[in-house]
């Protein structure tokens, strides 16, 4: 008889440049992604979470007041890890 232990699940990630965009989209991920963790380093900023890690479009613009591109996430994107699920209201990270 064998047994089969479950992987523990890794965290998703994003980590970003340090400015003053990104601490309102620090802000609005957190906001949305309760469980999210974050840790600060000089210059950027890394979000993690077990399981799925979300950003909106219309939370992040209602934190900076204006229009945003979920594109203009990738000015200031450093690396990040999971699978991508992007649409013009919501930029997904996950695994499976």
């Amino acid at each position: 008889m064998s047994t089969v232990t479950a992987r523990p699940a890794q965290p998703v990630f994003i980590a970003l440049q340090l400015n003053d965009l990104t601490r309102s989209l620090v802000e609005a991920i957190v906001t949305d992604n309760p469980h999210a963790t974050v840790v600060d380093y000089p210059a950027m900023v890394k979000i993690e979470a077990l399981g799925r890690l979300v950003i909106r479009r219309e939370s992040v613009e209602a934190l900076i007041g204006r229009d945003w591109d979920i594109q203009e996430l990738h000015l200031s994107l450093i690396s990040l890890s999971g699978s991508i699920d992007e649409t013009d209201d919501e930029f997904c990270l996950h695994w499976g």
